[in-house]
């Protein structure tokens, strides 16, 4: 429980830095306006707060997110929410119930593509520079 509550804590620094040092990133979140939580079926999350502009989260769960993402237990949800493989471990939690998402899910999409900022920047090898550019 400890490191899925630590995870969540973690995952808002990231958002903020992010949106401090990466202008896309503070325009993507510009003028929204949106409460969400992640949590676990037994009560156990964090709610997350965008507005004007900045980023908050709060330990806890409020009554009235616009989307909420709720996991089996702890231990599942920090094993899908730090899975390497992000996306694939979203649809098979999905898959296999250990995770539901219920709410806007337009507000989860776009969240989604907040998430993204948060992926590490492809490069591409020296190789694929040649063979692209010939």
């Amino acid at each position: 429980m400890l490191k899925f509550k630590l995870l969540l804590w973690g995952f808002t620094q990231l958002l903020k830095r992010e949106v401090r040092n990466n202008p896309d990133c503070s325009q993507y979140i510009k003028g929204k306006k949106l409460t969400f939580q992640i949590r676990t079926q037994s009560g156990i999350g964090r709610y997350f707060v965008i507005a004007n502009g900045k980023i908050q989260s709060f330990d806890g769960l409020t009554s009235t997110p616009q989307f909420t993402l709720t996991f089996k237990n702890a231990d599942k949800g920090f094993s899908i929410l730090s899975a390497k493989d992000g996306q694939a471990a979203f649809l098979r939690g999905l898959g296999k119930k250990d995770l539901v998402i219920s709410g806007d899910f337009l507000e989860v999409m776009w969240f989604q593509g907040l998430t993204e900022f948060l992926q590490p920047k492809k490069t591409i090898s020296p190789y694929d520079r040649t063979r692209f550019s010939q």
